[in-house]
C-alpha cells in the first residue's frame, strides 16, 4: 500500500473557508455586510430612542396646546416609549447576566 501525501495548499484552504490569505473574510457578492447581533441591537436601540423622542415631542406639543396633537395620541406614544424602554432594560439585564455567567465559568 503506497500512501502519498499532497503538499498543503494554504491559499486553497483559506479560500474554501471564505477567507483571504491575511485571515480577513472575503466579501461575497449578494452577501449582507454588517449583519449580525451588533447591527440588530444598534437598530433596536435607535428605534427605542426615536420612539422616546417622538413621545417627548408630542408631550411638549400637548403642553403648548397644539390642536393637531391629541392627548390620546400622546398617551399612546408615551406608553409605547415606556414599553420599548422596559424591553431594552430587560435585554440589557439578560446580557449582563449572561456575561457574568460566562465569566464565572471555570475552564
Amino acid at each position: 500500500m503506497n500512501v502519498t501525501m499532497k503538499p498543503f495548499d494554504f491559499a486553497a484552504a483559506v479560500a474554501r473557508a471564505g477567507l483571504g490569505t491575511n485571515g480577513v473574510p472575503l466579501a461575497r457578492p449578494g452577501s449582507v455586510e454588517g449583519a449580525g447581533f451588533q447591527k440588530a441591537l444598534g437598530q433596536a436601540l435607535d428605534a427605542v430612542s426615536k420612539t422616546q423622542n417622538d413621545a417627548a415631542r408630542m408631550q411638549r406639543e400637548v403642553q403648548l396646546d397644539n390642536p393637531t396633537v391629541s392627548l390620546e395620541q400622546t398617551m399612546v406614544a408615551m406608553q409605547k416609549a415606556q414599553i420599548g424602554f422596559q424591553a431594552t432594560l430587560q435585554v440589557r439585564n439578560r446580557l449582563v447576566q449572561a456575561y457574568s455567567d460566562i465569566m464565572s465559568m471555570q475552564v
